[in-house]
């Protein structure tokens, strides 16, 4: 692909010696002003909230969220992990959703994983999901392309039609 006559040609010389050139100019200006060099930021540890803490409140972030306590409120995250001895009682939504221990609440995820030791006592809106042999779970699964933007929507419309359905 390559040949010696090429580098000792008289263009490529010129090119070769204005690319240097070109090269060490925008290290000693870039540097200071148009591009910062800097290492990617690596992806932050996830939050644990530990066994013997007692949360109530709504927790929100967009990083990830190990729970092995108990949680009173909703969860928003990035990717929630349930312990196999944490309780979570309210909304749980996330990007990934894993449930080793107990929700008692609506679970919505575009991935959503309830382990052999998970017990979930709540509807699940997701967009795939995974149930192992020997999870407990009480409640309605429903499929949507989008669970986490469209499932808010869609939630005042469902319950608007189960209030009028009683009513019949």
């Amino acid at each position: 692909m390559f040949s010696k006559s090429k580098i000792n040609e008289p263009g490529p010389k010129s090119a070769d010696t204005e690319t240097p050139k070109a090269a060490d100019a925008p290290k000693g200006t870039a540097s200071g002003s148009d591009f910062k060099a800097s290492p990617p930021k690596a992806k932050p540890a996830a939050s644990v909230l530990s066994s013997d803490l007692l949360i109530t409140g709504n927790l929100k972030t967009s990083g990830d969220i190990q729970v092995e306590g108990q949680v009173e409120g909703d969860i928003r995250a990035h990717l929630l992990t349930v312990g196999e001895g944490a309780t979570i009682k309210g909304e749980v939504v996330a990007d990934d959703v894993v449930v080793n221990g107990r929700v008692v609440g609506r679970v919505r995820g575009l991935k959503v994983r309830l382990t052999s030791t998970a017990r979930v006592e709540g509807d699940i809106i997701h967009k795939t999901i995974a149930i192992e042999s020997g999870a407990h779970f009480e409640g309605s699964v429903q499929r949507q392309d989008d669970p986490l933007s469209t499932g808010s929507k869609k939630m005042p419309t469902a319950a608007a039609a189960a209030a009028d359905s009683p009513k019949s």
